[in-house]
């Protein structure tokens, strides 16, 4: 009797026990396993939302290029308006290649989806750049700081600012991410502080040129200075991809890396030297956008619902290019008010952090 109990629960039960049993599923059966995509369902996801991305930005992108061109299409004239108007497309393009990757490997080597490289200073050092110019040489101070070699210069001058900042205080004796975040607020503060007492002692006439240096502004790049940024940015978003493994044991923190044989201090501080380039040829081309890579990557890691890096990154970059081409379209040809592009975004991007921040109730 016990014997034939013994065979009955065994055909019952399955070779392994539990899994061949009639109330539980075999992840087999489920098609799970085990990586960045883990179940068909969630691949048909994520391909069919980067395809519905892309359509989104060659429609954009069309619509900019050809809405209100007076010209035949195909004709010589129409093409010569299309390549005034895709100077405009390849900035959006930069800027947002720049601040989806530099976003989303900042919060990974910080450990944490609120933060932005904004925090660092870049910005602030950007204002107390430009409003400096102005203080000390009046409105002749704008044409200083305008041109290659002072764009070079200033992306210079941020990128050196964020490498000391970086390698002396997670290499000395503090060694601790958090002091650096704090003492990087701490400078940006009193950055932004000696700026506001500069702007204050202009005359209307200098602070109101000054202002429009000040927003990010689709319109404040220049054509002379892609060739420069564009394999500059290429070459430090090339190493974060080519390292992108390493970035994905990176996020699971830092004894963890550690175990796992990757030296989590020295990516830190590799990933943060690529950050700086990166955000220094975004806010040196058009000025601060302190939440757009905030916008694309929490929306990235939404969508995109993975670990991989090598997911993330397309995804954040295609959001950011339908977000940003589709704003433009919108307020240069139904409000005309291209201006306020950078506005708009800043604005939903502050609402999306601050409905992040309450729901999880902790930076």
């Amino acid at each position: 009797m016990t014997a034939q109990l013994d065979r009955e629960h065994r055909a019952t039960s399955g070779p392994a026990g539990d899994a061949g049993s009639p109330g539980v599923r075999s992840p087999h059966r489920d098609g799970r396993r085990s990586g960045a995509i883990t179940t068909r369902r969630h691949g048909l996801r994520y391909w069919g939302i980067m395809a519905l991305l892309a359509g989104l930005s060659v429609l954009f992108t069309a619509g900019i290029l050809s809405y209100e061109n007076p010209m035949p299409v195909g004709s010589d004239g129409y093409w010569l308006i299309a390549k005034m108007r895709a100077e405009t497309v390849l900035v959006i393009g930069v800027v947002v290649f720049c601040q989806a990757m530099a976003t989303v490997s900042f919060q990974t080597a910080t450990n944490n989806r609120i933060l932005t490289p904004s925090i660092m200073g870049f910005e602030s050092l950007y204002v107390a750049i430009q409003t400096g110019a102005v203080f000390f040489f009046g409105i002749a101070g704008v044409t200083l700081v305008t041109g290659l070699p002072q764009f070079l210069m200033q992306a210079g001058a941020m990128v050196l600012f964020a490498t000391i900042l970086y390698s002396w205080l997670l290499s000395g004796k503090f060694s601790n991410i958090h002091i650096m975040l704090l003492v990087g607020v701490v400078i940006g503060g009193g950055l932004g502080s000696l700026s506001t007492f500069m702007q204050r002692v202009l005359t209307p006439s200098e602070f109101d040129v000054l202002t429009a240096r000040l927003f990010g502004n689709i319109g404040n790049a220049r054509g002379e200075y892609l060739p420069y940024a564009i394999p500059i940015a290429l070459a430090a978003a090339g190493v974060l991809w080519w390292r992108a493994r390493r970035l994905n044991v990176v996020a699971l923190g830092r004894d963890t890396a550690d175990n796992l044989g990757v030296h989590h201090r020295r990516e830190v501080l590799i990933i943060l030297a690529l950050v700086s380039v990166l955000m220094a040829m975004s806010t040196s081309l058009v000025g601060p956008m302190t939440f757009l890579g905030f916008l694309v990557a929490t929306l990235a890691y939404q969508f995109a619902d993975t670990y991989s890096h090598r997911m993330l990154f397309p995804m954040a970059i295609l959001i950011g290019y339908a977000v940003l081409t589709g704003a433009y379209f919108i307020m240069r040809n139904i409000f005309y008010a291209q201006g306020a592009v950078t506005l708009i975004i800043e604005l939903i991007g502050g609402v999306v952090f601050l409905i992040v921040l309450m729901r999880k109730g902790r930076l």
